[in-house]
């Protein structure tokens, strides 16, 4: 499963949970090593690593450096999917929506691998698929957003009903094209949830992020 800590990728894989036929097996993130955080959603690693645990799933980084160019970022994807191969994996699920030129540049990635895309929620209309994530109980927070499309006093607030209420207009309800970013600290399939706590809500390179902390 590719896992980017947020709401989308929990909710795919508590999709594929479903599937008697598909067997997930581990969790692959990319991590800025720089500053030690889930690359655009700012989750710290520690807390990616409790996440892990509480799904009871190995995890697999792809560690990349701070202004990270795109070959060395495609070179190290490429060693993690050939380790992936090497273990008998033989598909990795994305947690896209609807934007074609990422669910084609996912494909070009895994072409003439022995390794599939799966896009478990793909087309699933975000009016409804956001407010099905609340109901199953999975909980976020909005750990990023991008101030040019939505105001920056969404950072740090939970992902819920009244937040969707709240959204402008034209907005997309689960942020697909990068309004905002989250981070799940309970789900329908973490044994118990995390412990956690906002921090501070800075701005950094055109982006405004809130940090979580552990309690």
């Amino acid at each position: 499963m590719s896992w980017s800590s947020g709401k989308d990728s929990a909710y795919t894989l508590y999709e594929l949970r479903k599937n008697s036929e598909i067997e997930v097996v581990g969790l692959l993130t990319t991590i800025n090593e720089t500053h030690q955080r889930v690359a655009m959603h700012a989750v710290r690693e520690e807390l990616l690593v409790e996440q892990a645990r509480e799904l009871e799933l190995p995890l697999e980084l792809v560690k990349i450096p701070y202004g990270c160019q795109n070959e060395l970022y495609e070179a190290r994807m490429h060693e993690a999917i050939d380790r992936a191969i090497n273990k008998g994996v033989n598909c990795i699920a994305f947690g896209d929506l609807f934007l074609e030129d990422i669910r084609h540049y996912r494909e070009k990635m895994l072409s003439g691998k022995s390794i599939s895309p799966l896009f478990p929620i793909w087309k699933r209309p975000t009016n409804s698929l956001a407010r099905e994530m609340i109901a199953s109980g999975l909980k976020a927070i909005i750990t990023c957003v991008d101030p040019k499309k939505l105001s920056p006093t969404f950072a740090g607030r939970e992902f819920s009903a009244s937040f969707l209420d709240d959204l402008p207009e034209g907005i997309d309800p689960c942020g697909e094209n990068g309004e905002f970013h989250s981070f799940v600290y309970d789900s329908p399939l973490f044994k118990n949830p995390l412990s956690v706590q906002l921090g501070e809500v800075i701005e950094r390179d055109g982006f405004v992020f809130a940090d979580v902390l552990n309690a």
